[in-house]
């Protein structure tokens, strides 16, 4: 009898080592995101102590997103070719010492330098594009599954993070608050990364994806030969601008909800511990829906289908925002908006690696990144200077519907197109 190659066979281990990945993903991204997505806590104690107006003060949050979105373009490149377990220790390093930093902020300037430069570009290491291309490049037949249970670690953080954080600022301080972010960061950053993310992709070590023991042919011709593709080409292809500026706006959405909403509940007479906790609920209910929209993606002729509901479920729950005037309609928001956010961390990457290849799955998803992150950092500062101006957040809540309804429509004719030759450089 022939032996088979070594590439063909899988190591005889008990658990398939791709799932190790998901786990280390699930932490890191728990941690990387709970911590940032506390930022709407900080808002009001923030404004109260200093004196800043909401638009300084979220515009903090949209260095955060710029600087994560050009730190994402490097790490991208750099995750196909190398493990991430340096990229994760080293983000964790500088994201803590940005949380602990932005303690002793007595400034603007020193606000957006601890908190904007060093949690951005810490949290560039931790984030989706390093994490969810570790995960999609283990798996194929089950990435959806796979990106949904370590996505889930998004929600997961901010439902259990919030909360604590809310309680911090309610009991001690909002310095305090920062402080055990920072410790929370470090700790469990750096232990993670250490031990679970120092592999590259299976067939670096004579794995296939999935654990499978025989390669089949839908396998065999996503084996990667050189991990990477020319920018120039990416840019040429009208499924990468359309999925830029469709996610970009959706991010813009997510991001001005996300700093403003903890101050909108509050504005309406809703107590801090309470309004906090609305954003644990948004995080609780996208935990379930992470997993939902990863399976349903992997059950699906195209995920655009997936993405599409998704972001049905986001329109929804925004219409109930611009009306939650009360607890009770806050928390149904919650509730339906969450499902839908739900969707947006595990769809991009499995889009991606089914428009594109597997392969080069870091530096697609790094440039979209960029991209997304530029609408990211809109949100955030857009929200300030509408409150700022107008008085109220209804006038953002109803451009975020208009938004949401639009894309919705977009990304029903996403064209599938041919994936991606590894290869071609820049």
């Amino acid at each position: 009898m022939v032996k088979e190659p070594a590439w063909v066979m899988q190591k005889k281990e008990k658990i398939f080592w791709g799932w190790y990945i998901v786990a280390g993903a699930f932490l890191v991204m728990a941690v990387n995101y709970g911590t940032r997505y506390c930022f709407g806590v900080f808002v009001k104690p923030i404004s109260d102590e200093h004196g800043w107006s909401r638009s300084v003060i979220s515009l903090a949050a949209t260095i955060n997103m710029m600087v994560y979105s050009i730190g994402a373009i490097f790490v991208g490149r750099m995750l196909d070719r190398i493990a991430p377990l340096w990229i994760m220790t080293i983000g964790a390093i500088i994201a803590a010492a940005g949380y602990i930093l932005t303690g002793f902020i007595d400034t603007p300037f020193s606000f957006y330098l601890t908190y904007g430069l060093l949690v951005g570009l810490g949290a560039a290491g931790m984030g989706v594009v390093v994490c969810s291309s570790s995960v999609g490049k283990w798996f194929i037949k089950m990435r959806g599954v796979a990106l949904g249970i370590a996505t889930m670690g998004i929600s997961f953080g901010t439902m259990t993070l919030t909360p604590l954080t809310g309680y911090l600022c309610e009991y001690f301080s909002w310095r305090i608050g920062l402080f055990v972010l920072g410790i929370i960061t470090f700790v469990v950053g750096i232990a993670v990364s250490q031990t679970l993310m120092h592999k590259t992709q299976p067939e670096a070590y004579g794995l296939l994806p999935d654990g499978d023991k025989i390669a089949l042919p839908v396998q065999l011709s996503n084996l990667p030969v050189i991990n990477r593709v020319s920018s120039a080409v990416v840019f040429r292809d009208i499924r990468f601008w359309t999925l830029a500026i469709c996610h970009g706006l959706i991010i813009m959405v997510v991001m001005s909800v996300f700093v403003h909403q903890v101050a909108y509940a509050m504005d309406n007479n809703i107590e801090n511990i309470t309004a906090a906790t609305s954003l644990a609920a948004v995080s609780m209910t996208g935990f379930f829906g992470q997993f939902f929209f990863g399976w349903l993606s992997d059950r699906m002729h195209d995920p655009k289908y997936a993405y599409f509901l998704g972001i049905l479920f986001l329109l929804t729950g925004m219409i109930l925002l611009f009306y939650a005037h009360s607890v009770t309609t806050l928390y149904l928001y919650a509730i339906i908006y969450g499902f839908g956010y739900g969707s947006l961390a595990p769809i991009l990457p499995i889009i991606v690696a089914d428009r594109f290849g597997r392969h080069v799955l870091g530096s697609i998803y790094g440039l979209l990144t960029f991209f997304i992150g530029i609408g990211g950092s809109i949100g955030p500062i857009l929200g300030g200077i509408i409150y700022d101006k107008l008085g109220s957040y209804q006038y953002l809540w109803g451009i975020n519907i208009a938004i949401l309804a639009g894309i919705s429509l977009i990304i029903l004719n996403l064209k599938k197109g041919n994936q991606f030759k590894a290869g071609s450089s820049d």
